[in-house]
């Protein structure tokens, strides 16, 4: 009787274990600002969405490519990868969750954020 071949635990992790492998990785790589955004029942184009910043077109570059290649190796999970070349704003589409990597500026100017996040009660006067 032959079993299922052996999976690389990439199909088989969840949305929560490739959430916790990615802010790791950002983590490791001194990303700025991590934002994570629970988009479950709100949107079909994954289950979180991860925003972070880099100090540079260098270093987003740099974030997003360290976690393309981490998340191949540990996981065997091919993502898509957008923007690396210019690196104002780089698209990491891992399927389950989604990884925005700006420079500051540009991220102030889009503030994804605001968009996706619940909305949350000014303390201000």
């Amino acid at each position: 009787m032959t079993g299922a071949p052996a999976r690389n635990s990439a199909q088989d992790a969840t949305s929560e274990e490739l959430l916790d492998r990615i802010i790791a990785s950002l983590q490791d790589d001194k990303a700025e600002e991590i934002v994570q955004i629970d988009l479950r029942g709100k949107t079909a184009i994954g289950d979180y969405m991860v925003i972070c910043s880099g100090r540079s077109s260098r270093q987003v570059a740099a974030i997003a490519e360290k976690l393309a290649k981490r998340l191949k190796q540990d996981l065997g999970r091919v993502a898509r990868v957008e923007g690396k070349d210019a690196g104002d704003w780089v698209l990491i589409d891992t399927g389950d969750v989604v990884v925005h990597t700006f420079r500051p500026e540009v991220r102030e100017f889009y503030q994804l954020e605001k968009m996706w996040a619940p909305t949350v009660a000014s303390t201000e006067s």
